[in-house]
């Protein structure tokens, strides 16, 4: 399991975004590294994350839940076979690009260990935007993506540290649960019915997710 490629995006102007002044940092490109990557204070607070990332929507993303965006080489390589075209790295948004971890399928609260220092967490999966559906430009694309389903994983940072293209990533800790970020993504969309299971994850969920979980089970049991 090994790191790709750390990719960062600068502000751009588009026309498929409500993001205050119609900004949006989600063409991300591959740098050179290392690359540092800090924790993130509450949503709405500017600092941390991947050094050179622009985040311009915070009222959505950023954030201690959201500080990081993995999503895995396998599934841009499904998505150029299914879309007959090329996916870079960082092509999705992510900022990380990794080979050989299946994203998708983490445990909520599964903790990555990249490089000699930085640990990350998973929170969530991705759950797609009209920005999203926007930059890649294709008819249905938040249905379609949501029914395939290869989400990628939210991270929040527990230890900060560099990072660069090749370096190794190590699963050092899964919890004893089996919400993933796959299954957390149907939840919050499809199948809210599962929605009270995820709770068995409640430790470590973003915290919005946490909060549209407690609120459907207290109103659905």
């Amino acid at each position: 399991m090994r790191l790709l490629s750390v990719n960062v995006g600068r502000p751009m102007p588009v026309d498929y975004t409500d993001a205050p002044g119609g900004m949006t940092g989600i063409d991300k490109r591959p740098v050179a590294g290392p690359v540092q990557v800090s924790p993130v204070g509450p949503k709405g607070t500017v600092g941390g994350g991947v050094a050179g990332d622009a985040v311009c929507d915070r009222r959505h993303h950023g954030g201690s839940d959201r500080a990081v965006y993995a999503f895995a080489r396998e599934d841009l390589d499904a998505w150029e076979q299914a879309l007959g075209r090329t996916l870079a790295n960082g092509a999705f948004g992510e900022n990380l690009t990794t080979s050989g971890l299946d994203v998708t399928e983490a445990l909520i609260g599964e903790r990555w260990q990249v490089g000699s220092d930085l640990v990350v967490e998973v929170t969530a999966g991705r759950i797609p935007c009209r920005t999203f559906a926007g930059w890649v430009g294709e008819r249905g694309w938040v249905k379609r993506f949501i029914e395939v389903g290869r989400t990628g994983a939210l991270l929040r940072v527990i230890a900060p540290g560099e990072i660069r293209a090749d370096d190794p990533i190590t699963v050092v800790h899964r919890p004893d649960h089996d919400i993933t970020a796959a299954l957390l993504l149907r939840a919050a969309t499809t199948e809210r019915h599962l929605l009270p299971r995820t709770l068995a994850a409640a430790e470590w969920m973003e915290s919005e997710l946490l909060h549209t979980a407690r609120t459907y089970t207290e109103k659905y049991g």
